[in-house]
């Protein structure tokens, strides 16, 4: 028979088993993202360094719970109970820094000027991601058509609706301007940017990830609580162990 109720100890497995796949998940999208570090240096925004080091984290810790959970030692269920204490309150924080930053880059945003975002347009995949946006949401540049350069793209041209305007996009309708002296490519185009549109998809973003720290500060508590009836588990059997030891020898 086992020091720990078996049911509490395959949730305990289990709970770990889960978090370390997590873990392997977040070092995937670390990976994946990595193309984005600059921009969001460029917005003051913490590097991706923190969410491999916060990937690597989860999967060390679920590693070392399913060890404690397994095994059934009280050094290791400490020690990973110490982890979620600390886990707790750095995620709480990391939540709090989160909230702010999503407000700071959404300052950032609305009153971003052309050098601001010169950096984000000399990346590739940021123009191709404002192409596939200004088309459907009726919008040309982050701040205006301007940040295109000499050649604004197709995606900017402007095809009056009904109306007269430049048909209904996310913002309402969408009117249209001629192109910027000294350019090529559409001879109208939305007069409409697309700044607004990043700010509600940086929200969203923000929004989850904010939500998944808090989640993590939250299941930080459960594990903590798991690990410490499990310790208490252990010394009573310990505890009746010793006291049988003690009666046989009396």
């Amino acid at each position: 028979m086992g020091k720990v109720n078996g049911c509490l100890k395959c949730l305990f497995v289990f709970f770990n088993v889960i978090f370390a796949i997590v873990g392997c998940l977040l070092i995937v999208a670390a990976v994946k993202t990595s193309i984005y570090n600059a921009q969001l240096l460029a917005l003051g925004a913490p590097g991706l360094g923190w969410l491999w080091v916060f990937a690597i984290g989860v999967l060390a810790i679920s590693c070392l719970g399913i060890y404690a959970g397994i095994s059934e030692k009280a050094l290791a269920l400490k020690i990973f109970a110490g982890f979620m204490v600390a886990g707790m309150i750095i995620m709480l924080i990391f939540g709090i820094v989160g909230v702010v930053l999503r407000n700071k880059v959404r300052q950032i945003l609305r009153s971003s000027s052309a050098e601001v975002v010169k950096p984000f347009m000399a990346e590739q995949t940021f123009r191709d991601m404002l192409e596939q946006l200004q088309e459907p949401a009726r919008c040309c540049g982050m701040v205006s058509a301007s940040d295109w350069g000499e050649v604004i793209p197709r995606t900017c041209e402007c095809r009056p609706g009904l109306d007269g305007f430049g048909g209904h996009g996310i913002f309402g309708h969408s009117g249209c301007q001629a192109r910027p002296q000294g350019t090529t490519g559409p001879n109208r185009i939305y007069q409409q940017s697309c700044s607004e549109l990043i700010v509600i998809y940086s929200d969203f973003i923000f929004n989850i990830i904010i939500g998944f720290l808090f989640a993590f500060a939250v299941t930080a508590l459960l594990g903590l609580l798991i690990a410490l009836l499990m310790n208490h588990q252990i010394k009573r059997h310990e505890q009746a162990g010793a006291s049988s030891v003690a009666m046989k020898a009396y």
